[in-house]
């Protein structure tokens, strides 16, 4: 899922295996689509196979380290954001990190607070937004907070009913078939199918119907859905 949170997908590569799930629990609850590795050779895999708008890369790991990850990645032309979350906590091991691309450096420990509001900025950098706030019309989506709000009065919404709609809110404009949506919002081993989709719409689209926006998702048929 070309994790835009908007359905943004993420990678934790840490070879912790509390570390992974803690982090991977965290962001699903958040509304991100999140996949894990236990060390840079895995992570590799996936990133070769899968977009992803962010990582968050440990760098000591057995096999392939996080240093030999970054290394790996700087030479591409489209990467996704890179946020280090390591012990070594040396200036020298941050500068080693930004220099071959990272983006951020996180020390743990960490607090998940922290490293939320950090990948939330790293988000918004892929949309060229350095605001949180996302207006469209009397719709305001606060992406820091993740609420969404018509005109005063706060959308009571799952969290991937809150990703479906920052994606579509994101990429005004742009139509999104159903296998896209399902890209940036669900992991790679989910168990659902794309038809999920249709039954997260109709419930969106029911309490913005009921918030006074009820055409605000339009259908294309053949084509996707679109916030015009």
């Amino acid at each position: 899922m070309t994790a835009k949170s908007a359905g943004m997908r993420v990678l934790v590569v840490d070879d912790s295996e509390r570390v992974r799930n803690t982090l991977a629990t965290g962001l699903r609850s958040r509304g991100f689509a999140v996949e894990t590795a236990a060390d840079g050779a895995e992570a590799l895999a996936f990133l070769n196979g899968l977009p992803f708008d962010l990582v968050v890369l440990d760098l000591m790991m057995p096999r392939v380290d996080g240093v030999q990850v970054l290394q790996s990645l700087k030479s591409r032309s489209a990467k996704p954001r890179i946020l280090v979350l390591s012990a070594r906590d040396q200036v020298q091991d941050r500068v080693e990190a930004l220099n071959l691309g990272a983006d951020d450096y996180l020390v743990k420990p960490f607090a998940f607070d922290e490293l939320l509001a950090r990948l939330q900025a790293l988000g918004r950098r892929n949309f060229a937004d350095s605001s949180p706030e996302l207006d469209c019309g009397r719709l305001h989506v606060d992406t820091a907070t993740r609420l969404a709000r018509v005109d005063d009065s706060v959308l009571p919404l799952t969290p991937k009913e809150y990703a479906l709609l920052e994606l579509l809110v994101r990429r005004k404009g742009h139509v999104l078939n159903r296998a896209t949506i399902f890209e940036q919002l669900y992991e790679s081993d989910s168990s659902a199918s794309d038809t999920v989709i249709e039954v997260l719409m109709s419930t969106l689209r029911g309490k913005l119907s009921r918030a006074g926006l009820p055409d605000l998702v339009e259908t294309r048929r053949g084509f996707g859905y679109v916030v015009a």
